[in-house]
């Protein structure tokens, strides 16, 4: 991470340091124990409902964006953003996604029916970036990512 001299980290705060991409320990020390669980317990549930699937890429967004691991197939499946003490995941809801969560939307969370009202639409969909600080946010992204592909069959 690259900081202004005198210049403390704030809460939100991305990884921008662009000599290389953060390995699983800056991830821990950047965004704190408690968010590293949450981050290690998503990566953990989309490795198990969907492996092999998807191909992991870091990308940089510049000093203002930071870096980002994207989990891709043919579209984005979701984006993790290490933030300083917390993360966020972003999930892209395009016009099938949409409409699958408003025959829903009586059984989301109010604050994630906030969220996806609040989000603008763009041409390729709504883009949701939900704060996992708790195991409702992980939740809620769980099931978003369900809703917009359906976990393999388990063997």
């Amino acid at each position: 991470m690259i900081l202004p001299t005198n210049t403390f980290p704030q809460i939100g705060d991305r990884i921008t340091g662009k000599s290389a991409p953060p390995d699983d320990c800056a991830v821990r020390e950047w965004i704190g124990a408690e968010a590293f669980g949450h981050w290690t317990e998503l990566r953990t549930w989309i490795d198990e409902f969907y492996p092999g699937v998807f191909a992991l890429d870091w990308l940089y967004g510049g000093k203002n964006r930071g870096w980002s691991l994207r989990y891709k197939k043919t579209k984005a499946f979701t984006t993790l953003v290490p933030e300083y003490r917390r993360f966020s995941a972003v999930v892209v809801m395009g016009g099938a996604e949409r409409g699958k969560f408003e025959e829903r939307r009586y059984v989301w969370r109010p604050e994630l029916v906030k969220l996806y009202d609040e989000a603008k639409t763009y041409i390729d969909g709504k883009w949701l970036t939900l704060t996992i600080s708790s195991a409702d946010g992980l939740h809620d992204v769980t099931e978003l990512l369900t809703m917009k592909r359906p976990p393999l069959p388990r063997s």
